[in-house]
Order: structure tokens, then sequence, then C-alpha cells
């Protein structure tokens, strides 16, 4: 287990916050399956499919961060609460650059096999990231909150 949490934090930390795409390669098993990344639960298969993720995301963000908060790790699963933080600059989402920052939260579920991740369940706030672009409007809740 312990093995597992250094390789979910390699993963982050190198894939994530520093843009190498070589762990990828290294740590991603051959038939990955990647579960809430994209629009619509589309899943994402392989690490081609996952490349093709990962350079329109680091397009969109090139100052992309992602912080670990919490690891916890049981049988070959680890589970991270994260927080993503970056500055809108390329249009790798399909819409212009708007140059604003945002800063939401989210939970991986990596399941691992022989030192490779094999299965990623992803949960993370798609409608605030979109709502702090200003892409999608804020509901009255979220103006309300943020005015405080």
């Amino acid at each position: 287990m312990a093995d597992n949490k250094s390789l979910v934090h390699r993963w982050f930390e190198e894939v994530w916050n520093q843009g190498r795409e070589e762990t990828i390669d290294e740590l991603l098993g051959t038939n990955v399956v990647a579960f809430g990344l994209g629009e619509g639960g589309a899943e994402v298969r392989g690490p081609a499919e996952f490349k093709h993720f990962f350079k329109n995301l680091r397009n969109a963000f090139p100052d992309l961060h992602i912080t670990i908060e919490d690891t916890l790790a049981e049988r070959d699963e680890v589970v991270v609460r994260i927080r993503i933080e970056g500055t809108h600059k390329g249009d790798g989402l399909g819409f212009p650059a708007t140059g604003k920052k945002f800063r939401v939260s989210g939970i991986c579920i990596v399941q691992f096999k022989d030192g490779k991740l094999v299965v990623g369940w992803n949960s993370w706030d798609q409608l605030g990231l979109l709502q702090q672009l200003g892409v999608i409007p804020a509901s009255k809740e979220d103006r309300f909150l943020q005015a405080r």
C-alpha cells in the first residue's frame, strides 16, 4: 500500500504539476480505464486516449497545479482528495481562453496492478470550474456565497 501511495503522489506531481508526459507511459497500464474525466461521463481508455485528455487540459491550463490534501489506501486502491488550480490561458476545452483563475476540488480513486494504474474513478467540480471561468452563470446561491 505504501508503494501505491507513493505512485499516486508521483503521478499527480509529475504528470499534472510538471506536465511530464513520459510518466504517463511509465505508470499507466496498457488497458487503463478512467471514468469522470471528460464531459458526459465518457470513459477514457488506454494511454493514447489519456494523453489526448492530458494535452487538452494542459493546453487550457498551462499552470495547472493539483494539491493532494488527503491520501487513503487499502488493498490495491488509493483514494486522494485534491485541490485543482490554474489559469485558463488556452483553448483546449473547446472555447476561447478567458484568462480567469479557478480553484475546485475533487476525489480520485485509483486502482493498481503490478505497479501500474489500471482504473481511475474521478469526481471533480466541473460545473464549478465552468462557472468560475464565466462560461456558465453561477446560481443565486453561488453568488450569495461568493459575496460573503
